[in-house]
């Protein structure tokens, strides 16, 4: 892990072990120090009573220790958060959204559970009831079947075998892209592949006949391939391994030449498409849940709201589904 010289010893411990215990990835690693490391920087501010127009990367927190820890209120934490809401700049003004205030939150809340629960150096959770901002949740966008078709049908060019078992890989096993670039050679076998996912946690999702023809094809390509890292399974034009940008841009090529907006679907849209495709064909939740390995099921529950949409517009395109008697009370027996 690298050291954050800039933390005090009780924050760089919190980081430590959420990486060599819980297995998380260094980008969740980093997200923590970052907000955290804001969350302290500002109760210092006010507990200096510095003018609130200081910047935050000005003040320095390795004096924070565990007394200050626990000397920091439940009125500590609503400033913090009434100060993001408000007063923090961003890219669109003042104040950030509330899924970026609710991230800084559930990191605060990992910060004194630690604190509280795993270490028991302190008896007092002062986030410990304090509610996540109303995020609103839309619905993910995803390709129907037959968009699906299309940007298959299109794929062409140079690396038309390894793009379209890529894309094959995305909408039969819903995989992320940077699932898809750690791929190894070894990590293919005859009817799966396994997949290092968030926090490092290995699964195996199956695939099938279509997928498969397409990877074994890609494989005779393959082994003419000679990569810096000759374990990947993904090479690019310049021998290395794939990168997640060049996913993006070869998901955005193809979705072009189908006719498809690049700007509306990209390759994460992928994965939402083979999610509603498998729940429209009878796959239950909690196996949808395991192939796309999400690690709470209300998170796979989402999809389950296309689908009761896609019912509810398959039931008013039933040329019946407007049909009335001309006495509307009059009941009808069968």
């Amino acid at each position: 892990m690298k050291t954050y010289y800039d933390c005090p010893r009780i924050l760089r411990d919190f980081l430590s072990y959420h990486e060599s215990i819980k297995g998380q990835s260094q980008k969740t690693i980093s997200e923590y120090y970052l907000d955290l490391r804001m969350f302290l920087r500002f109760v210092m501010l006010m507990r200096k009573e510095l003018p609130y127009s200081t910047a935050l990367d000005t003040i320095d927190i390795l004096s924070v220790d565990l007394h200050f820890l626990e000397t920091i209120t439940l009125s500590d934490i609503f400033d913090f958060l009434s100060y993001l809401a408000n007063d923090r700049e961003c890219d669109n003004g003042s104040g950030i959204g509330a899924a970026a205030r609710a991230r800084k939150l559930s990191a605060i809340k990992s910060f004194y559970k630690y604190l509280t629960v795993r270490t028991k150096l302190l008896t007092v959770n002062p986030v410990k009831d304090v509610e996540f901002p109303k995020i609103r949740k839309s619905l993910p966008k995803y390709l129907s079947l037959y968009e699906s078709r299309r940007l298959l049908s299109a794929v062409q060019g140079p690396n038309a075998v390894r793009d379209y078992a890529i894309l094959m890989l995305f909408l039969n096993c819903g995989i992320r892209r940077s699932e898809l670039v750690n791929l190894n050679i070894a990590d293919v076998y005859e009817d799966r592949i396994r997949v290092s996912g968030k926090g490092n946690k290995e699964r195996f999702v199956y695939f099938g006949t279509s997928c498969k023809k397409a990877i074994d094809a890609y494989m005779i390509q393959r082994k003419q391939l000679i990569l810096s890292d000759n374990q990947a399974l993904f090479g690019s034009r310049n021998s290395n391994r794939l990168t997640v940008t060049a996913v993006h841009r070869l998901v955005k090529k193809h979705m072009l030449a189908a006719g498809l907006d690049p700007e509306e679907y990209s390759a994460h849209k992928l994965r939402h498409t083979a999610a509603t495709l498998m729940l429209s064909n009878g796959v239950d939740v909690k196996t949808v849940q395991e192939v796309l390995g999400h690690e709470h099921l209300n998170t796979t529950e989402i999809y389950t709201h296309i689908e009761n949409t896609e019912l509810k517009i398959a039931a008013e395109a039933n040329p019946l589904s407007k049909f009335m008697t001309e006495d509307t009370d009059e009941s009808i027996d069968f």
